[in-house]
């Protein structure tokens, strides 16, 4: 049977920016990705807004606000450095009415305290001059938030781990893991459907909406230490390109409470393109349909301070799951991202519910694993 030193499971963003780091540090083959789909980032890390975050919302002290703060400024870094496409078009946090000003006000400060200093209010006149067709009372203008082709991202990261040898398996579907030894035993299925098996020193589970089965597969109770993921589905909808050219930044109302979701925002895609979303539907069902009935709640959610568009604007456009691990109506929770020692399985570190802000998070969680590993 094959050994190695480090198996990473789950080629989406986090998977492979943990690959690309490992490697330049571990000898040609002595790094390996599996993932189960026939390329990289097919779940989550390919359907979100692509936003590059500034870190402003999470509780201070969170994974979410450390690692994203970080990582706002290590990916922008990184974008420059290898030409990924980007724009750092800013954000807007607005609010629609003299009573959400408050909501403001605490968003700056909770973005203070995590370090985000570039924060500014504005007030009516202000935000007419940046954003003549938004109708807003107020807003917080964040200009280190952008956006990112998370493709090229990912095809990068893809390059980087190839070039410094780490191996990165497609088509292979983790079904079982045994510790064996000084490591992991664990079982797939190639590309063929054929079993096999490979052992590893270390073992890195970033499986996103699948990395609680993945740890299950130990015999842990996933439900009795709060790791079970629960899939949050966000749709997006979009509208002509007449309409999208009348806004030029990522538009946010105040964040729903607990941070389910930050709300149905806009958010501009590289080409220019405006687009809606997410809402927020808990689903036991995996599948990435877009309900066309939804258009009235998306124009509901954002005519007020949106007044140029009308119900027939939107158009279905894509969808994405969120890997929480919040359950329905449960107070806010932090990325997991643990060495599982204390459970008596050294050697594997589990990341688990990472959901937004986990792109922009991307490079600063893989050094985070890269610290943990001795």
């Amino acid at each position: 049977m094959e050994k190695v030193e480090i198996l990473i499971i789950g080629a989406g963003v986090i998977g492979l920016a943990i690959a690309a780091e490992l490697s330049k540090q571990f000898d040609d083959g002595s790094v390996v990705l599996l993932e189960r789909h026939s390329k990289f980032g097919q779940e989550t890390s390919s359907r979100n807004s692509e936003v590059i975050h500034a870190g402003i919302y999470y509780p201070t002290g969170s994974l979410k606000a450390q690692l994203c703060v970080e990582g706002n400024q290590k990916l922008y870094q990184f974008c420059h450095e290898w030409e990924i496409p980007h724009k750092r078009i800013g954000k807007l946090i607005i609010a629609r009415n003299e009573e959400e000003i408050p909501a403001l006000e605490s968003i700056l400060a909770q973005g203070r305290k995590n370090g985000v200093n570039d924060l500014e209010l504005l007030d009516k006149d202000q935000i007419t001059k940046l954003e003549p067709n938004i109708r807003a009372a107020a807003g917080l203008f964040s200009p280190s938030t952008g956006i990112i082709d998370s493709h090229k991202l990912m095809l990068r990261l893809e390059w980087l781990a190839l070039a410094q040898g780490s191996i990165v398996a497609y088509n292979h579907k983790v079904i079982g893991i045994n510790p064996k030894g000084h490591g992991y035993h664990v079982t797939y299925h190639n590309p063929a459907g054929q079993l096999e098996s490979i052992h590893c020193r270390w073992l890195i589970n970033c499986a996103g909406l699948n990395s609680d089965q993945i740890f299950s597969f130990l015999g842990i109770n996933i439900d009795d230490i709060g790791y079970r993921i629960y899939p949050c589905k966000g749709e997006y909808f979009s509208v002509s390109n007449t309409k999208s050219a009348l806004v030029s930044r990522l538009i946010y109302p105040p964040p729903l409470k607990d941070l389910k979701g930050l709300g149905i925002h806009a958010t501009k895609a590289l080409d220019g393109r405006l687009r809606f979303g997410p809402n927020a539907i808990y689903t036991e069902t995996l599948h990435y349909d877009v309900n066309e009935d939804h258009a009235q709640e998306f124009y509901n959610a954002v005519n007020t301070y949106m007044p140029f568009l009308k119900p027939t604007d939107f158009h279905p456009d894509m969808a994405g799951i969120r890997p929480k691990i919040q359950a329905p109506g449960a107070p806010i929770r932090d990325f997991i991202v643990c060495h599982e020692v204390e459970r008596g399985f050294e050697g594997l570190i589990n990341l688990i519910g990472i959901e937004s802000p986990g792109l922009t998070s991307s490079l600063t969680l893989a050094e985070m694993v890269k610290d943990l590993i001795h």
